[in-house]
């Protein structure tokens, strides 16, 4: 399906779950496309980036779930930095570990599993709804019982995937894109590009198929989908038009400009105005 069609089935109020890793493999076509509709008052969950930075920007989160919002070589997304100073999202500030076993509870349909992550730290205290459970054995050891994070969509971008929805990813991480399509009601891959699913094996490892069909809706051609930020080894992350889209970031007129030019058409725009500034940076 379409970029366009996948976002469609996305409703104001969802709990959106968005793979990849702060400025790393994001199904950025995919956040594009959602910002062109009218839905708001999102919970998002994310190992955050430009996916936040971008919905934050156009008042479409209420409440975001994360333990970061980076842009790697920049360490705080200028949006949600702005977001948080002016107080228009809630926040939810997690441990790494705590979004993962969250989104694991949510896959095995648990209503939480319990970890050591958090004790000891300020996680506590700025989430105070928090709770702790003791072991029931002779250990008796107190943990925290982290809530399962259940996703209404997921949205997540791949090197590789086939029409019926098996997944491959060939860069240096998986991050945790199975988790949050399988703690998904609905998730859609966008991808590089779809092959036939006889090309997997040529590409990689059987550990390289991270996603599988049974927990996909739909399956989206995007090429450069997960632009500005890298999809390795297709591409590395766009350290320029990074660069440019931080410091727009930090003026509202900057920012009018930079919206204007290249999030103001659809995603064949985008790519055309993407490639007009590389040619200006040449």
């Amino acid at each position: 399906m379409g970029a366009a069609e996948a976002v469609s089935r996305i409703e104001s109020g969802m709990t959106v779950g968005i793979g990849g890793w702060g400025s790393r493999r994001k199904p950025m076509a995919l956040v594009r496309a959602l910002l062109r509709t009218d839905v708001t008052d999102l919970t998002v969950v994310s190992f955050g980036g430009p996916d936040v930075g971008l919905l934050a920007a156009a008042g479409k989160i209420r409440k975001l779930v994360t333990a970061f919002a980076t842009l790697d070589s920049i360490p705080l997304e200028p949006h949600f930095r702005a977001a948080r100073e002016r107080g228009t999202l809630e926040l939810v500030e997690l441990d790494e570990a705590m979004v993962m076993w969250g989104l694991t509870a949510a896959v095995h349909r648990l209503p939480f599993l319990p970890v050591r992550a958090g004790l000891g730290s300020d996680v506590m205290t700025v989430n105070p709804a928090l709770r702790t459970v003791r072991s029931p054995y002779e250990d008796g050891e107190e943990l925290v019982a982290v809530p399962a994070l259940r996703l209404d969509v997921a949205l997540v971008h791949l090197n590789r995937a086939d029409a019926a929805g098996n997944g491959q990813y060939l860069g240096p991480d998986p991050y945790f894109d199975d988790l949050f399509c399988e703690a998904a009601e609905r998730a859609y891959v966008s991808c590089e590009r779809v092959v036939g699913t006889a090309e997997f094996g040529a590409a990689g490892g059987p550990q390289t198929l991270l996603v599988a069909r049974h927990s996909v809706t739909g399956v989206i051609e995007a090429p450069h989908g997960a632009h500005f930020t890298s999809c390795a080894p297709d591409y590395g992350r766009d350290e320029a038009f990074q660069s440019a889209y931080a410091k727009a970031a930090a003026d509202p007129g900057a920012w009018r400009e930079f919206s204007a030019r290249f999030l103001s058409g659809d995603e064949d725009a985008y790519r055309a105005a993407v490639a007009d500034f590389g040619r200006e940076g040449r």
